[in-house]
């Protein structure tokens, strides 16, 4: 036996008893910590992972099964029209859903196939930093003012990174755009067809998570109203694309419309649990699938395994750590509000920072950023933490330093903490 090699794992053994041997059990901090981290993942799963999560995890296994790699390397490469170029890079993180980690091999393949360092790294931050399932589950918990600014905000700013990395490197790029080789794209469907799909599912995912509104009367609270009736009317439109374009059997489409509509009777009351039948009786008959409706479930499974335990246990340490929104957890109030409370530049500039060496689990930023508003943050560097913390994490700094040089990678992560302050900034002043 090498001694050398057993140093690691009887360190993590020792550590490991060592939290055990101390654990304050009994405690009154300590038990009231672990009682709010109990409640706030208990409030998640009931409100957020069944009507909000399960829809958005079909939408991103759909899009990385059905939205062609070549369309994407032709549009992001160095010879593409510019403006074409950073529109597409800026706005793929709400459609691609995927995370810090998941968009670094996607980004080596797109910038050493030959896309320009300018798209490729507008690209590389807006793919985590407003994936379709972030931008949802923010507005929804942090609110829709907060989910429309870190839309907005990373949009911005990931063309303003990305104009500058090629500003900077534009020799480089030069030399680069001779060597350009784009693909020849592959189509299944007319584009159009699979457009009106996704507008379907977000459409489902939409409805189904119709909010009441404050005002009892109005077009809103109207349309809250009749949001089960829009909801089944646009799971009526999936059944038959599914029908029709993706060659799934009629039958397979009424052994799930059948029981939905039963129990949708007898549970009228209650519109989740006919969405919870729906949402098995999906799975089921496209995970036999053996065409393109399987490889969809297959993306989407992997998506729900890769992200909801990690949300979930994010959401534990949140709870446990910060507790919820008017109640402490471990972490005293004070302490926030001294490091991250107001909107002064500092403020800002700190929550950038210790959100770019974080490392966030796709989605877990915004029950831990709940927590932070609760314990005393200000709205300015809530936003900065949501804009620098998904996009970079001390593991991805050191993969992209492999990809791109050590060079490029620190005026990158440099640019993504100054535009994070900036942008937390500007946004606590008006709406702090």
């Amino acid at each position: 036996m090498e001694w050398k090699d057993e140093w690691k794992p009887l360190a993590i053994i020792v550590i490991a008893f060592l939290g055990c041997f101390y654990l304050p059990v009994g405690n009154p901090r300590f038990n009231h910590a672990v009682m709010e981290s109990l409640y706030l993942v208990k409030w998640y799963a009931q409100e957020h992972v069944i009507l909000c999560l399960v829809p958005a995890f079909f939408i991103a296994g759909a899009i990385s099964v059905f939205v062609s790699q070549a369309s994407v390397l032709r549009y992001l490469g160095v010879k593409a029209n510019k403006v074409l170029a950073y529109g597409v890079a800026s706005v793929s993180g709400t459609v691609l859903a995927v995370c810090s980690c998941t968009v670094l091999p996607l980004f080596a393949g797109i910038y050493q196939r030959g896309a320009g360092l300018g798209p490729a790294t507008a690209f590389l931050y807006s793919g985590p930093a407003i994936n379709v399932l972030a931008i949802i589950l923010s507005a929804r918990v942090l609110g829709l003012e907060m989910g429309i600014a870190r839309g907005v905000g990373a949009v911005i700013f990931s063309v303003v990174i990305g104009l500058i990395m090629h500003s900077v490197f534009r020799k480089e790029e030069a030399e680069k755009a001779n060597n350009m080789n784009i693909p020849e794209l592959q189509v299944s469907r007319p584009l159009w067809q699979n457009g009106f799909f996704f507008a379907v599912l977000v459409a489902i995912l939409v409805f189904a998570n119709w909010g009441r509104p404050l005002d009892p009367t109005g077009f809103w609270a109207a349309v809250y109203s009749v949001k089960c009736t829009i909801t089944t009317i646009f799971a009526i439109a999936l059944g038959v694309i599914l029908s029709l374009w993706f060659n799934l059997k009629i039958k397979k489409v009424v052994f799930v419309a059948l029981p939905v509509a039963v129990v949708a009777f007898w549970c009228s009351h209650e519109p989740m649990v006919p969405f919870v039948v729906g949402v098995v009786g999906l799975s089921t008959v496209i995970s036999t699938d053996k065409e393109e409706a399987g490889e969809w479930f297959a993306a989407s499974w992997g998506f729900a395994k890769q992200i909801l335990p990690l949300l979930l246990f994010g959401v534990l340490v949140a709870g446990l750590l910060l507790g919820r929104p008017g109640v402490e957890g471990l972490i005293p109030s004070v302490w926030i509000s001294k490091l991250v409370g107001g909107n002064s530049f500092w403020a800002n500039f700190f929550a950038s920072v210790v959100g770019a060496f974080m490392y966030f689990a796709t989605l877990t930023e915004v029950p831990i950023v709940q927590g932070l508003i609760g314990s005393g943050m200000g709205k300015g560097p809530a936003l900065t933490l949501l804009l620098a913390g998904p996009a970079l994490s001390l593991p991805s700094m050191l993969v992209i330093r492999s990809i791109m040089g050590t060079k490029r990678t620190l005026i990158y992560v440099g640019l993504v903490c100054v535009m994070a302050t900036i942008s937390g900034m500007i946004y606590g002043k008006f709406f702090g």
